[in-house]
């Protein structure tokens, strides 16, 4: 039996590298003949530059010092693959730089992708910048970026204070720039950012209102459409900064997956073991497993999903090309899922290598 096992990280838990050896190592207990081929994926969230780099061990890394969401100094990372340069936003606005106790949208700034988007304009020969968007703990629309990039206005707006705000001078000349998205969300309404995210980043009702108060008032200076563009509302808001740049967004999944021929992958598998942390509604709306699963439908090959937990309707994901979801939370109870992630993830591909 040939086996692809193509999970997303399991956040705060396992990498996505760790989620597929584990997966491996418990299909291998039972089924030591089968052949598995290991490919970890990434939607343009976390693990987004690791998992192109490991397709292309050709590129170059370059380390640039930055900022985290609440200004704190981090340190980000560019992969430089030929004339593309690859940037993970959440190298500087991830979610994961804040404890709990830190999470607020309100606070949060994507300020330090300025500094990442900058470096990679200066690397000599790229003519492309590819950006991860996902795992974001802002909620800002890129004001600062776009700020930085000679769009002040949007900035003033956001801000709500009518004063004015001075334009930078980093430029984009004579570069294509694209957002990898792993949503399809507006930047406003029901579906905007602030409703669907905010709560995921801290934000109580109220604060869920001011949000979305604010990027309404972003919404009103930039270029017409703009706001409605499905992705728009990706990583805070930061796919409609890309679209007011100019440049164009993408599926993330569908990015990576051409990017280390998972097609190809796909075609010669007997069965595919996927996952994440949380598999829920808004998996299935751009996220590696929707992109796994409605590749493999299309291929007549049967996806098997190990997530920490699983609250997307049996309905939607079966329509998806889900052939079967195990929760890891539900199997093992909630503690020992988080406290012993990879044990669980093994144990649960034990028992499917069994049946």
């Amino acid at each position: 039996m040939r086996l692809l096992i193509c999970p997303d990280k399991f956040a705060g838990t396992l990498s996505a590298p760790d989620a597929a050896e584990a997966v491996a190592d418990g299909w291998r207990s039972v089924r030591p003949d089968d052949e598995l081929v290991l490919r970890p994926l990434a939607d343009g969230g976390p693990g987004f530059v690791d998992v192109l780099a490991a397709a292309h061990p050709e590129g170059k890394r370059f380390p640039v010092p930055t900022t985290d969401p609440l200004g704190r100094p981090v340190t980000g990372e560019i992969l430089v693959v030929g004339e593309t340069a690859y940037v993970e936003s959440a190298h500087a606005c991830g979610l994961h730089h804040l404890s709990p106790a830190e999470r607020d949208p309100r606070r949060a700034r994507s300020a330090g992708l300025l500094a990442l988007l900058t470096a990679a304009t200066e690397v000599h020969g790229v003519r492309r910048i590819v950006i991860g968007l996902g795992g974001s703990a802002t909620n800002d629309a890129g004001v600062r970026v776009l700020a930085g990039f000679g769009r002040p206005e949007a900035l003033a707006a956001y801000a709500g204070n009518g004063q004015g705000v001075e334009a930078g001078t980093a430029t984009l000349d004579g570069i294509e720039l694209i957002g990898a998205t792993d949503v399809d969300n507006p930047l406003t309404g029901a579906r905007g950012a602030s409703h669907v995210f905010g709560p995921q980043k801290g934000a109580d009702p109220a604060a869920v209102e001011e949000l979305e108060a604010a990027l309404i008032r972003v919404a009103s200076v930039l270029p017409e459409g703009i706001a409605e563009t499905p992705g728009a509302g990706a990583a805070g808001g930061l796919g409609a900064a890309i679209l007011a740049l100019g440049g164009r967004l993408t599926s993330g999944i569908q990015l990576v997956r051409d990017a280390i021929g998972l097609d190809d992958e796909l075609r010669q598998a007997d069965l595919v073991i996927t996952g994440e942390g949380s598999f829920d509604d808004q998996s299935l709306h751009g996220k590696v497993i929707d992109g796994v699963a409605g590749a493999g439908a299309a291929l007549g090959v049967p996806v098997v999903v190990i997530a920490g937990r699983v609250t997307a309707e049996p309905a939607a994901w079966r329509a998806a090309g889900v052939t079967r979801a195990l929760s890891l939370s539900e199997e093992f109870g909630l503690e020992r899922a988080l406290g012993d992630a990879r044990g669980c993830v093994r144990a649960a591909a034990t028992r499917l290598a069994g049946e």
